[in-house]
């Protein structure tokens, strides 16, 4: 089977057409909250926020994976990592995650991993931040990653 033809894609809430937050917001559910079997507050307002930037990447108008970045002031922070289960397996969320990490320039970047995936957020240059915690019924570790020193 040959790969799918992807294309990122990146905007702002407000630029997004009324499909695309359908399609965003139905795989996070997927993922999250029926997948993961837990039920919270997926729409959280934060996607709302005029500086908050989703990116996803699309195969024939359906959503491959998505993240967002966030604009926390001094910082950035990027979350809602989430693959459709079609489209595992293919480094998409890895791509995503390079695509965030440049967009947010030369500021550090934190977020909330599974902490089964600590390992993963480290291939980026994420090191945990403080101690695990528990969200909906997960354990969680807070991720931080500096930005680059020039040389």
């Amino acid at each position: 089977m040959t790969s799918p033809s992807l294309h990122l894609r990146t905007a702002a809430f407000a630029d997004l057409t009324p499909f695309e937050v359908y399609d965003l917001c139905r795989l996070r559910v997927d993922v999250f909250v029926v997948e993961q079997e837990c039920p919270y507050p997926e729409l959280d307002g934060r996607d709302v926020e005029p500086a908050t930037v989703h990116l996803w990447l699309e195969s024939d108008g359906e959503v491959a994976a998505t993240i967002r970045v966030l604009d926390d002031g001094a910082s950035r922070a990027i979350g809602r990592v989430a693959t459709a289960a079609g489209f595992r397996g293919q480094g998409l969320a890895a791509r995503l995650m390079a695509e965030g990490i440049a967009l947010c320039g030369d500021v550090p970047i934190t977020l909330g991993a599974q902490a089964h995936l600590e390992g993963w957020y480290e291939r980026f240059g994420f090191r945990r931040s403080g101690p695990g915690y528990i969200e909906d019924g997960i354990p969680h570790v807070p991720m931080r990653r500096e930005p680059a020193l020039s040389a």
